[in-house]
């Protein structure tokens, strides 16, 4: 059924302009930037899987991660979200860099800590490029006008 804006010979796909794949892809970026810099999900997320991974068997340096990346929520919802995404970045780096070293069999990455810990590595990536983006593009003279400051 042809919509009321829509003429029989000139459809409504053919007058609208098309945007080209580079300019898709970077509004595709700036969502998912928006996306990772508004959001407290991402590192609180990773906390939750690195607490999942290393809490049983405890191992004490991997699980001084999730109190500091919940801290990086609380700064989130607190307004500082340069600031957050800048220790979500740093934190999420060093604990791709800890995890990177621990090699695992082949056999082991397809069972369910594997699985985990595949999850837990690529959010860390992801943590590390969409927070360290948000940190080096932020904006913080918008960002302080936000929270009332001058």
């Amino acid at each position: 059924m042809a919509e009321p804006s829509e003429t029989p010979d000139k459809p409504k796909a053919a007058t609208e302009a098309k945007d080209s794949l580079i300019v898709r892809a970077k509004h595709w970026g700036e969502d998912l930037l928006n996306l990772l810099l508004e959001s407290p999900l991402p590192p609180t997320l990773l906390a939750t899987l690195v607490f999942a991974q290393h809490a049983r068997p405890f191992q004490l340096v991997p699980m001084l991660f999730p109190p500091l990346l919940l801290f990086s929520t609380y700064l989130n919802l607190n307004g500082y979200k340069i600031d957050s995404a800048g220790t979500t970045a740093a934190l999420s780096g060093s604990y791709l860099v800890l995890a990177g070293r621990r090699r695992q069999a082949i056999w082991s990455r397809f069972g369910a800590r594997g699985l985990i810990r595949g999850a837990t590595m690529a959010l860390a990536l992801a943590n590390v490029i969409g927070g360290g983006l948000a940190y080096t593009f932020g904006k913080r003279s918008e960002e302080d006008e936000k929270r009332g400051h001058v």
